[in-house]
């Protein structure tokens, strides 16, 4: 994580942050009543991962995979206020980093806050270093700072947490967060092999089936679905075992240690050759950021290191459970 912030620039331009903020009107694609289903995953065997993308995603294999409940959607805004109440519970980005800990880290990145989405002006140059900016006062209250709120956003996905952060509501919850395996299987919906969690037709290729980016990336975001940033759970069709938003809206944390490939165990603390010494973690299915032209990891076997101690305004999760429940689904 250090060596990721010393080099990020800081950055507190309202201006520029409300240009990547998410569409404020109060939608709700499921209603609250729905909120906290679960479904049952039956076990079974399927191919995990993909030798046709990228490298990190291979090679493939014929793996088995138990019996669990997950939930149907990702946690909510709603649904971590509840924690929060219930517990008292504090996010990282609220409580900010310690000098003991992180000496070497520039006081002004120790202050409560987290990563921000800054697009690049109109067709400049730019790279990824400079799209993401520390934000002084972002937190899941505040996704992208203190200009920015999640008022009548009670069915969007929380966001802005660190792995440690997820984990502690899924803990309350009597949960876990998912494996890898377990996260690729059911979000595969049933369909062994295929592209995309519906088939192999491309996301918006005929209608729009997930929340991605459309247009240019960086650059461009044409918003045809109606999102600039996330959107509330459930806007688009479930897939086969009953899942939503398994592709795009919101990437979701597994626990599994993230590896350039699936070839050797890369231990508990994983390793992103990008980022030597940092514990990763995999992240899975993609977010609103993902675009034809940049990323492509909207699907089931696409993968992504990421640090544990960051949090993001596209970075989101769901649990799941030991064994088949009796809860309603």
């Amino acid at each position: 994580m250090l060596k990721h912030l010393v080099k990020i620039t800081f950055f507190v331009a309202v201006s520029l942050l409300a240009a990547c903020q998410p569409d404020d009107s109060p939608t709700v694609c499921l209603p609250l009543a729905s909120l906290g289903e679960i479904v049952n995953i039956q076990g079974g065997e399927f191919q995990f991962g993909d030798n046709r993308f990228y490298v990190d995603e291979g090679p493939a294999s014929r793996t088995s995979v138990l019996g669990f409940t997950i939930d149907r959607h990702e946690v909510t805004n709603a649904q971590f206020r509840a924690f929060v109440e219930a517990t008292g519970y504090l996010t990282a980005a609220e409580v900010g980093l310690s000098e003991q800990d992180f000496p070497d880290l520039p006081a002004q990145y120790r202050v409560p806050g987290s990563m921000v989405f800054v697009p690049p002006a109109d067709h400049q140059p730019s790279s990824p270093a400079q799209w993401w900016q520390f934000v002084p006062g972002a937190n899941w209250r505040h996704p992208h700072g203190l200009g920015s709120d999640i008022i009548g956003k009670d069915t969007y996905p929380v966001v802005q947490l660190t792995h440690a952060d997820a984990q502690a509501y899924a803990h309350w919850m009597g949960r876990r967060l998912p494996t890898e395996i377990e996260w690729e299987y059911a979000a595969r919906g049933g369909l062994d092999g295929a592209v995309y969690s519906w088939g192999d037709e491309k996301p918006h290729a005929g209608s729009l089936r997930a929340n991605t980016w459309q247009g240019l990336f960086p650059h461009v975001n044409l918003a045809e679905d109606g999102y600039v940033g996330n959107a509330p759970v459930g806007c688009y069709a479930a897939n086969g075992l009953g899942l939503l938003d398994t592709t795009g809206n919101v990437w979701e944390w597994t626990d599994t240690p993230y590896g350039p490939d699936r070839k050797r165990d890369y231990g508990s603390n994983g390793f992103d050759p990008q980022q030597p010494g940092v514990m990763v973690k995999a992240l899975k299915g993609g977010s609103f950021l993902c675009a034809d032209n940049y990323c492509q990891r909207y699907r089931p076997a696409a993968r992504q290191a990421q640090d544990v101690t960051v949090a993001s305004p596209h970075i989101g999760f769901r649990t799941v459970g030991d064994g088949i429940s009796d809860i309603k689904q």
